[in-house]
């Protein structure tokens, strides 16, 4: 069965302080962005965030309740230092978890 990746729309998230103001370049927003158009997904939007609880579940709701985009793919905000706060950030918008996703998707990269 072939799937018409093409009805679904997406969106890459990028939580980094320094790539918000411009400090450091993203290159893995992109890579996403080009890797899922590849594969004939329709890209409805790209940004990059501070990391700060408020920018990312604002841009996350927002894409979600007013975009209605099928699939929001995040990277950045991987750190451990108090500044990094993407995982509170996304406990506050998700539904529900999936358990064992997040440790096979640090698994496999």
């Amino acid at each position: 069965m072939k799937i018409d990746t093409g009805r679904f729309s997406f969106g890459v998230l990028t939580m980094s302080d320094k790539g918000s103001r411009g400090e450091r370049q993203d290159t893995s927003g992109p890579y996403l962005v080009k890797t899922l158009a590849d594969l004939g997904y329709r890209k409805q939007a790209y940004s990059i965030v501070p990391d700060n609880v408020e920018a990312i579940q604002k841009t996350l709701m927002s894409w979600v309740d007013d975009e209605k985009i099928d699939l929001i793919i995040s990277t950045g905000g991987t750190g451990v230092a108090p500044t990094d706060v993407t995982p509170e950030a996304m406990a506050g918008v998700i539904e529900k978890e999936i358990p064992g996703m997040t440790e096979a998707m640090r698994a496999e990269s």
